[in-house]
């Protein structure tokens, strides 16, 4: 399974799954919900980092909260837990390279935007939920 314990992980598990993501835990559901070709799909890669923790979610759960268009689907996956998940779900945000936290967002199957690790742990808060926010705009 994974490198960390589940008691760890759980509370950042549910700090995404209370506000709307579904939590993926195997490369078919990735795929499943990443080959439909209609509709937006947010991908976030959650992680134990202090990045995730203190921008990634926080950023997420704000543009969500706060924005009248958004996502059709939400999904998670759990850097350095489910890796077949993790794997399926970066084969599909090709050519960026693996990094987590990492957020995308597909649209009728093609990737349309893409924020990277050092988007997020560079950036302040607000930045990250304006970015977002404006990709619900024109993609959703």
């Amino acid at each position: 399974m994974g490198m960390y314990p589940e008691y760890m992980v759980a509370p950042i598990r549910e700090d995404l799954t209370s506000a709307g993501f579904e939590q993926l835990m195997t490369a078919e559901e990735v795929e499943q919900a990443l080959s439909s070709k209609e509709g937006t799909v947010l991908v976030a890669v959650n992680s134990v980092c202090g990045c995730a923790a203190s921008k990634a979610r926080p950023a997420l759960k704000m543009a969500v909260a706060a924005s009248e268009k958004r996502p059709s689907k939400m999904i998670t996956v759990f850097a350095g837990m489910e890796q077949d998940a993790v794997a399926k779900a970066r084969e599909y945000m090709l050519p960026y390279p693996p990094s987590s936290p990492s957020i995308a967002l597909f649209k009728d199957g093609e990737l349309v935007h893409m924020i990277e690790r050092y988007h997020i742990e560079g950036n302040e808060l607000n930045r990250i939920v304006d970015n977002l926010q404006g990709a619900f705009e024109a993609y959703c």
